[in-house]
């Protein structure tokens, strides 16, 4: 396996294993405004070998991405760093020894946000999609919350707010623009969404809403309910988080 950092102007992380013919682009957490590109998931973040060393192992090479926060741009900001990211890669990666043209996403919350995203857009041929508990209707968001027992918020200051510069109210416009459920597309690629039963910052109901839609549309997408689990699966320990980066692997492969 080899290491490549801070490539694409030091947006990039990206781990090759030999006879990588998948490319992973993985996004980061943090609801759009904290995290960076070297944490893995929950209680990935702190393993050794690393997340990212640990997927490369399994076989396929995975780009970490940086993408600006909420504080620094407005949506789409965000969705335009990740296709940047893309087509530095898809130029690029027969130098880092990446056999085939084959790319999928992977992300977790916001970053799963992100990767729906990208995977949605035709233009990015993407051939698959791993989203662990992300935002996908922000209009309906702060609803699901209600009703899984926990307190909406559909201000500026929500995460969401933030990340489209206003209230959902005030530019119910953005707040569709921004989400996936209004980007799904007849011949977009098969999806896999791990959700925890008990998280109420993005409840599971946000998962299956993209994934009802996207099956209305023709695609496959399979949503796994992880139970008991909050949102970045704290109670998982090591073998049990290991188990479902395994089975992301296994679909995006």
């Amino acid at each position: 396996m080899r290491a490549f950092k801070g490539l694409n102007q030091d947006t990039i992380d990206l781990y090759v294993p030999d006879g990588a013919t998948t490319l992973c682009v993985y996004l980061h957490g943090g609801g759009w405004r904290l995290g960076d590109r070297t944490q893995g998931p929950g209680a990935a973040a702190k393993w050794q070998p690393s997340f990212f060393e640990t997927v490369a192992g399994l076989g396929i090479a995975i780009a970490s991405v940086s993408y600006r926060k909420s504080f620094e741009a407005v949506y789409p900001a965000q969705s335009e760093d990740v296709a940047g990211a893309l087509r530095f890669l898809s130029a690029a990666r027969t130098s880092y020894g990446i056999e085939s043209e084959r790319t999928v996403t992977w992300g977790v919350s916001a970053g799963g946000h992100l990767a729906a995203l990208a995977a949605l857009a035709a233009g990015n041929r993407i051939a698959a999609s791993v989203c662990w508990y992300p935002p996908t209707d922000f209009d309906a968001l702060s609803t699901d919350i209600e009703e899984a027992g926990g307190t909406g918020d559909r201000s500026a200051g929500s995460r969401e707010g933030q990340l489209i510069g206003a209230g959902i109210d005030e530019r119910p416009d953005l707040a569709a623009a921004a989400s996936p459920v209004h980007h799904v597309r007849a011949g977009a690629p098969p999806f896999l969404f791990l959700h925890g039963t008990a998280d109420l910052a993005v409840p599971p109901r946000q998962s299956s809403r993209l994934a009802e839609a996207l099956r209305a549309a023709g695609t496959s997408a399979t949503v796994e309910l992880i139970p008991g689990a909050t949102h970045m699966f704290p109670e998982l320990d090591d073998e049990a988080t290991l188990a479902l980066v395994r089975r992301s692997v296994d679909f995006l492969r």
